[in-house]
């Protein structure tokens, strides 16, 4: 795709996130209007009164609601970056932010931290949940780059095999800490369903400072990822370092993955259906495809987080409803990928 046209639809999908915002922030038990939560937010940053508004619609807004929704944008965009970056480096449309075990050490570190507050070891509140995943997950991401270290090029089967022997391993630990649970494995159940339910200003920040320098460090290598799609020896032959440029966005992606899941728990789907379908309405340059796919997954994780808070009778964890939405798309993937080498 040539011209302008990339950059309209990057527009666009930029113009839509900011509308699903503000159209989610006025969602839930009290209605608010789109132009109450515009002037709420002014306000807000330039310091002026918020005029006739309700008094209990700031707080609503800018405390309960708007953390929340900025968090689940930035998760949503952060994991379909990654998993546009996964499917380029391993060449698999069927890769996504998870393929290297990444959720499976989050969930077994969250599982511990859980298992050991519920033993009655007192967890500090700055080294928390979150702060157990984050750890597990990078933990889980050293190790399967030490199992694969005997491939010194990381080859695509190298990298995917080692990932699942790890996540095998992870999750019958997290299998056993579950027994040890007992009556209240509920916790951690529902940790790994996934949810932004009182995520908080220090939630948004956090995944802030990762997410969004990891996007731009990714676009620097944009071009890179362009050659490396033509294959290895091509890539060599125009001087691209393709094991250096390969270690370090699988790096970069999977601690965008890793702080994502950190604070929202196992959510499924996202870095698989967003860079697919972008795709193939963008083409497969990086340079465009990586700005669309953090906002197209902004725009769908804060969708789905909408219509379990505000459109439910009751909240579901919404890891459930991209798993809903994801796994049949997931099953025309691979039956379009069977069909075509058939072929």
């Amino acid at each position: 795709m040539t011209g302008s046209k990339p950059l309209l639809i990057i527009a666009f999908l930029f113009i839509i996130l900011c509308a699903a915002i503000i159209a989610a922030t006025g969602m839930g038990f009290l209605k608010i209007t789109p132009v109450e939560v515009i002037e709420i937010m002014l306000s807000r940053i330039f310091g002026l009164e918020s005029g006739e508004i309700n008094p209990t619609f700031p707080f609503v807004v800018m405390e309960v609601r708007l953390p929340r929704i900025l968090t689940s944008a930035l998760v949503g965009g952060g994991l379909a970056v990654a998993g546009a970056v996964f499917q380029a480096i391993l060449l698999n449309p069927l890769a996504d932010p998870y393929t290297l075990g990444i959720s499976s050490g989050a969930a077994f570190g969250a599982s511990l931290a859980i298992i050991l507050t519920i033993f009655g070891i007192v967890i500090p509140a700055w080294f928390s949940i979150p702060v157990f995943a984050f750890l597990g997950a990078m933990a889980t991401l050293i190790g399967v780059f030490s199992l694969a270290s005997t491939d010194n090029r990381l080859s695509s089967n190298t990298l995917i095999l080692s990932g699942v022997i790890i996540a095998a391993i992870l999750s019958a630990g997290i299998g056993f800490i579950k027994y040890l649970a007992d009556e209240q494995v509920s916790i951690i159940i529902f940790w790994l369903m996934g949810s932004f339910v009182g995520r908080t200003w220090t939630d948004v920040i956090t995944t802030t400072a990762v997410v969004l320098p990891g996007l731009l460090f990714i676009l620097y290598f944009a071009r890179d990822l362009n050659i490396m799609a033509l294959g290895e020896r091509t890539a060599d032959t125009l001087g691209v370092e393709t094991s250096k440029v390969k270690k370090m966005l699988l790096v970069c992606a999977s601690l965008i993955t890793a702080i994502c899941v950190s604070v929202s728990g196992i959510i499924g789907f996202v870095g698989l259906i967003i860079p697919h379908l972008l795709r193939m309405i963008l083409g497969p340059d990086n340079k465009v495809l990586l700005p669309a796919c953090f906002l197209g997954g902004a725009t769908l994780l804060l969708g789905a987080d909408t219509i379990t808070r505000a459109w439910l009778p009751s909240e579901i964890p919404i890891g459930v409803l991209t798993s809903l939405i994801g796994g049949p798309f997931f099953c025309y993937i691979f039956r379009k990928k069977q069909m075509a080498l058939s072929s």
